[in-house]
């Protein structure tokens, strides 16, 4: 699923075997954008709404964004980190087979 290889910009290396596997590099980078995500749409609801903010209103733009940070990074990871091309994947990623 990686873009490196379409977009011209991978050799098709394996990777050296002491770097991060990609579900890791996924998972780490989604938990990471997942508090970014809700904190920045939750500041976004405030300017868009102002006093007339309420608590569910605020808690559901910031879950939105928490969704949307976590899902939209582990994407951008895996379609262009190097340790998510298909022959590292094969070879150091220990949960897909």
């Amino acid at each position: 699923m990686a873009l490196r290889k379409a977009l011209g910009m991978s050799d098709g290396e394996l990777m050296r075997p002491d770097a991060l596997p990609c579900s890791t590099m996924m998972r780490h980078t989604s938990y990471i954008y997942t508090f970014g995500g809700g904190v920045a749409f939750w500041i976004l609801c405030r300017l868009h709404y102002g006093p007339r903010i309420t608590v569910p209103r605020s808690l559901r733009w910031a879950s939105v964004g928490a969704v949307t940070g976590s899902s939209s990074s582990a994407l951008l990871v895996r379609l262009f980190c190097p340790e998510c091309e298909p022959q590292n994947i094969a070879a150091y990623d220990k949960g897909s087979n």
